[in-house]
């Protein structure tokens, strides 16, 4: 953009800059979390009690009056015996129910960072005399 100021010419231009920052933030992996569920084997002793029937025989001595009548009247008994029987039945139950997610939070990172800033400098010599103006500029014009 050229600026004359009445018959003014302009000799030189000189554009002053200023750095500004532009932050912004993407998504990087940063570890990995594996998660199994793992069977554990326990040795359990545990003591039952159980039932078991024995057939008893007492005998009762009653004065025979024959000992040769024995064999004519014999009779087989048969009585069977019973016990108890262990019987193991294993079933799942839930102990636990574990829940996996994510979760975010915030934290704030102070940055610091250095930035160039620009600035003009004038030094004369001799009898230079410089006369500042300052005009405003929109930034919309060329």
């Amino acid at each position: 953009m050229d600026i004359k100021r009445n018959d003014d010419e302009i000799i030189a231009k000189l554009q002053l800059k200023e750095e500004h920052l532009s932050i912004s933030k993407k998504w990087m992996e940063v570890g990995e979390v594996d998660i199994h569920k793992e069977s554990v084997t326990i040795e359990k002793t545990i003591t039952v009690p159980i039932v078991q029937e024995q057939l008893v025989i007492e005998k009762k001595d009653l004065h025979s009056r024959d000992s040769n009548s024995k064999d004519e009247n014999l009779e087989i008994i048969r009585i069977p015996l019973k016990e108890e029987r262990i019987e193991i039945v294993k079933h799942p139950t839930v102990l636990q129910e574990v829940e996996v997610y994510k979760k975010k939070f915030l934290e704030l990172q102070f940055i610091e960072e250095t930035i160039k800033k620009e600035k003009l400098n004038i030094s004369t010599s001799g009898k230079a005399v410089v006369k500042e103006i300052k005009t405003s500029i929109s930034q919309g014009e060329s």
